[in-house]
């Protein structure tokens, strides 16, 4: 077996799984709040207080969910191939699992940052509140890329997907931008594979040259996968 790069791209699916809820899923709310109340720079202004509790509240929930078996089959699929975990979630599920490179695209919810100095950056499993500071003396935010905010790791996954043999795209619509677009980075002879219970076909994946949908959830599609990848 010849040894690949392999770029995976996931999305909220994956995550739904393990019993974290998406916003997608429900209308447009996030755990009962309009996502611009709790995920935008307008949000954050209106009502810190209110930000920081949801985001308290989502940490918390992190603790109760656990990575299944999407998850743990792709930290297989690192004992065959070179594999780079590009992710929209904000959990850390693919690293509890054991997946050893994960780029998160849209921030980590157990980290926090100063509202000045987006680099000063500080691990968290417990709550933030109005006065907690960064090493700068100003407020602590979710270390979270809100909508309207730049997405500072996109330029890094792009490059993952150009380097790669096999794009593996695993629970999600491909409809949020700029992630969405990630797939139209894939080399004319890469191989993609798009894992979704309600696979939707954007206009980088209809004009993908070597593309494999598979119809089934992550626990499902993706040990199958990786099983015949490994072979």
């Amino acid at each position: 077996m010849v040894r690949k790069k392999i770029a995976v791209l996931t999305g909220a699916g994956i995550s739904a799984e393990s019993g974290i809820n998406t916003f997608r899923d429900s209308g447009g709310l996030w755990e009962g709040h309009d996502v611009m109340e709790v995920a935008s720079p307008q949000g954050w202004a209106n009502d810190m207080d209110l930000v920081l509790e949801f985001y308290n509240l989502r940490r918390q929930q992190l603790k109760e969910v656990t990575f299944n078996a999407g998850h743990k089959a792709l930290v297989d699929l690192e004992k065959h191939h070179e594999v780079v975990i590009i992710t929209q979630n904000v959990d850390d599920l693919h690293e509890r699992a054991g997946s050893t490179k994960v780029i998160h695209l849209h921030g980590e919810l157990k980290k926090v940052r100063s509202v000045q100095d987006d680099t000063l950056i500080t691990e968290t499993d417990g709550n933030i509140k109005r006065g907690d500071l960064a090493s700068d003396g100003h407020q602590l935010r979710p270390h979270i890329v809100w909508f309207g905010e730049m997405v500072p790791m996109l330029d890094a996954a792009a490059q993952e997907i150009v380097d790669a043999d096999i794009v593996i795209i695993i629970g999600t619509s491909m409809q949020v931008y700029p992630a969405a677009g990630l797939v139209s980075y894939a080399l004319p002879y890469a191989s993609i594979i798009y894992i979704d219970p309600k696979p939707t076909i954007s206009h980088e994946l209809s004009i993908a040259k070597n593309l494999t949908v598979i119809e089934a959830t992550a626990t499902e599609g993706v040990p199958r996968v990786v099983k015949e990848l490994c072979e």
